[in-house]
């Protein structure tokens, strides 16, 4: 009779565990859930109980040198996004201080070199602010427009670098008519008339071929009127300040008439287009590494985006 009444409570016993291996085999086949305040009391089963191959798969999380990157990154386009704000502002004050943009007779708006300013400010402040965002956010979007204009960028520098490699003849006839008309619009633009005075102090020259180019200027030529007629800027003469601390704006005057060896002795007598070729080929090294700095500098760049952009894909 116990014999009996034990096979039962085996059939039973072995009902039970029939009952709760397809309980079990369904826990195993869930997702991964997510642990919720408002759940009905059911625990996630043990991490032995899951099977790999169904479980979620957790991104892995970046590595400290992606870190590092990411924010270096962040600041290295920070700091040319400031440097982009502040080309913008220096276009923005020369603009409204000549009085440009109020319609002032001055160079008109599209060729007063201020302009430039503002059109590289806002160029490197845009691909800047996209370089900041897209690192600072994660952003694929962002971080592949930051590229694509960095290499843009670069593409047009060694494009306009081999056209001046191919033109360079061209190029300095150019330039020599770029200065002759920076010389007859000497009085009427304060830009050009800067960067005429800079030139020829700096470079200690006076006119293009010799300081009597100068006559072709309205205000220059003999047969003006006014106290500067038959001379020349105060920046061709080789001494022209007054006590030392003044310039004198007639240092020059009456130079037109005097013989060479005369306003030798007043005026700088060579012109600056033989000067400034001296220069630039003295120049040349600095030139050449100041180039590749910029192309460093914009390696470095692209090379910092394209590891965060990297790590973005890799994680999303």
């Amino acid at each position: 009779m116990a014999l009996g009444r034990a096979r039962p409570r085996g059939a039973a016993g072995g009902g039970e565990r029939a009952r709760l291996l397809p309980q079990a085999s369904r826990l195993v086949e869930l997702p991964c859930s997510s642990s919720d305040g408002g759940s009905d009391g059911d625990t996630d089963p043990p991490a032995s109980e899951l099977d790999p191959a169904v479980s979620c798969s957790i991104p892995p999380a970046p590595s400290a040198f992606s870190q590092c990157v990411r924010h270096l990154a962040f600041l290295w386009n920070l700091l040319f996004l400031l440097l982009g704000l502040l080309a913008l502002a220096v276009g923005v004050w020369g603009l409204l201080a000549k009085g440009s943009v109020a319609g002032a007779r001055l160079a008109p708006l599209g060729s007063d070199p201020m302009l430039l300013f503002v059109l590289a400010g806002l160029a490197a402040g845009a691909v800047s602010l996209a370089g900041c965002l897209g690192a600072l956010r994660s952003s694929p979007c962002l971080l592949r427009f930051f590229v694509g204009a960095v290499l843009a960028f670069a593409a047009l520098e060694v494009l306009a670098a081999l056209l001046v490699l191919a033109a360079r003849h061209r190029l300095r006839d150019a330039v020599r008519d770029a200065l002759l008309l920076c010389l007859l619009r000497y009085q009427d633009e304060p830009d050009l008339r800067f960067l005429v005075d800079e030139v020829q102090r700096s470079l200690r020259c006076c006119g293009l071929g010799s300081y009597r180019d100068w006559e072709a200027n309205a205000y220059f030529n003999c047969s003006a009127p006014g106290a500067q007629a038959c001379s020349v800027p105060a920046s061709c003469c080789l001494d022209p300040w007054h006590d030392g601390s003044v310039v004198n704006a007639l240092c020059a005057a009456g130079a037109l008439r005097l013989g060479d060896a005369a306003a030798g002795t007043v005026v700088y007598v060579g012109g600056c287009v033989a000067q400034l070729s001296a220069w630039l080929r003295g120049q040349a090294g600095a030139i050449v590494a100041g180039a590749a700095v910029l192309v460093l500098v914009e390696a470095v760049g692209v090379l910092m985006a394209l590891k965060v952009l990297r790590d973005v894909t890799a994680r999303g």
